[in-house]
C-alpha cells in the first residue's frame, strides 16, 4: 500500500521527536512518502499529487485546517488540472479516491475526534494501525460551500456571523505568534461578544422547500457533531448532525445574554435533545440552503477564516471519502 503522509511542522501539539517516531511506526506498516506543508494551500496541493498519482492513502499529521485543505486537495483539482479529477467507481464516487488517514496534531481536532480517535497523535497513531491491519474503513460524507464562482469543502462546520468573527480575532492573535489554545478562543469569544453587533440581524435562510427565515444574527453549519470542544468538553448545538446525513444549522435571531444562557448551559450537555426556542432557526439532513446578507458578514469553514461574504450556498456531499478509523 503506498501512502504520503502530509506533516505540518508548525501543529500546535507536536514536536520533531513525536513526528520521527509516527514516521517510522507508518513507515513500518506502508510504503511511506513524507511531506511537509510550507504554506497555505500546500497541503491542497500536495493531496491533489498524491490523488494524480494513483497512491492508496493519503495521512494528515496535523489541525484541522491542514485536514480541510488536504480533503480539498483529495476531491478538488488545483489550479484546472483535469487529469487530477477523481474516478467515480461503480457510482461511489469515495472509491474512486485515496482513503484518509487523520493523525491530530492541532489545538482542537474536531474532525479527528468525532471519527473517535484518540486526541493524543501517538494513541491515534496506534489506533490507525490496527485500522490498517484490519482494513477497516469508514465512508463519510462532507459539507461544500460555494460562493461568487468559488466551492470548498468542509469536514465538520462552517459558520457565518459572531462565530466566524472569533475565528477571525484568533486567526490575528495566531498572526502574532500565539497558539490557538481552547482558553484563547473562549477568552476572545467572550471579549468580541462585546463588540458583534446585537441589533441588526442581517441574514436570511432560504432553500429548497425550506421557508425563508429571516434576521438572522450568526448561523451554525454542521455536517457532524460536536460543532467544536472547549478542552474535553464537547458542544453540541446539532446533536442529530452526523457524516451519514445531509448538513444540519442552527441560526440564532437573538444574542442577548437572556437568550444564550440557557442556549449555550444546553449545547455544553450530553443531550440528544434539540435546543428550544422561537428565536433559534433549525434545520436537520438538508441537502441543501443558502445564506444571503444584507451587508457582508464574516464566514468560515472549518475554523479557518475566509473573508466577509453576502450569499454562501451549503450543500451536502454523501460518500465523499473513505477513512481509515
Amino acid at each position: 500500500m503506498r501512502a504520503m503522509l502530509l506533516v505540518n511542522p508548525k501543529a500546535t501539539t507536536t514536536n520533531a521527536r513525536t513526528r520521527d517516531v509516527l514516521i517510522r511506526a507508518l513507515g513500518a506498516a506502508v510504503e511511506l512518502a513524507v511531506e511537509e506543508t510550507r504554506y497555505r494551500g500546500h497541503a491542497a496541493r500536495l493531496a491533489a499529487t498524491a490523488r494524480a498519482k494513483d497512491y492508496d492513502v493519503v495521512a494528515v499529521l496535523g489541525g484541522d485546517g491542514t485536514i480541510n485543505e488536504t480533503v480539498n486537495g483529495l476531491l478538488n483539482p488545483v489550479d484546472g488540472d483535469a487529469q487530477a479529477a477523481p474516478r467515480d467507481v461503480a457510482g461511489d464516487p469515495s472509491t474512486g479516491r485515496p482513503a484518509l488517514i487523520v493523525i491530530p496534531g492541532g489545538s482542537a481536532n474536531v474532525f479527528a475526534r468525532a471519527l473517535g480517535l484518540p486526541n493524543d497523535p501517538v494513541e491515534a497513531t496506534g489506533a490507525v494501525l490496527e485500522a490498517l491491519r484490519e482494513g477497516r474503513r469508514r465512508t463519510v460524507g462532507l459539507g461544500q460551500a460555494l460562493w461568487e464562482g468559488q466551492s470548498r469543502y468542509f469536514t465538520f462546520c462552517a459558520g457565518m456571523g459572531y462565530d466566524a468573527e472569533v475565528v477571525r480575532a484568533v486567526e490575528g492573535l495566531r498572526g502574532t505568534g500565539r497558539k490557538a489554545t481552547p482558553a484563547r478562543y473562549v477568552n476572545t469569544a467572550l471579549r468580541h461578544y462585546l463588540a458583534t453587533d446585537k441589533r441588526h440581524p442581517a441574514m436570511t435562510v432560504t432553500g429548497p422547500g425550506i421557508p425563508a427565515a429571516e434576521g438572522v444574527f450568526m448561523a451554525i453549519i454542521s455536517n457532524t457533531s460536536p460543532w467544536t470542544y472547549v478542552g474535553t468538553r464537547p458542544v453540541r448545538p446539532t446533536p442529530w448532525a452526523s457524516f451519514e446525513t445531509g448538513l444540519d444549522l442552527l441560526g440564532l435571531r437573538r444574542m442577548g445574554l437572556v437568550s444564550l444562557a440557557p442556549l449555550i448551559q444546553h449545547i455544553l450537555t450530553e443531550s440528544d435533545t434539540l435546543p428550544s426556542g422561537k428565536h433559534l432557526v433549525q434545520l436537520h439532513d438538508e441537502a441543501e440552503f443558502t445564506l444571503t446578507a444584507r451587508r457582508p458578514v464574516a464566514f468560515q469553514l472549518d475554523g479557518d477564516y475566509l473573508g466577509e461574504r453576502e450569499s454562501v450556498t451549503f450543500r451536502s456531499t454523501p460518500n465523499a471519502l473513505q477513512v481509515l478509523v
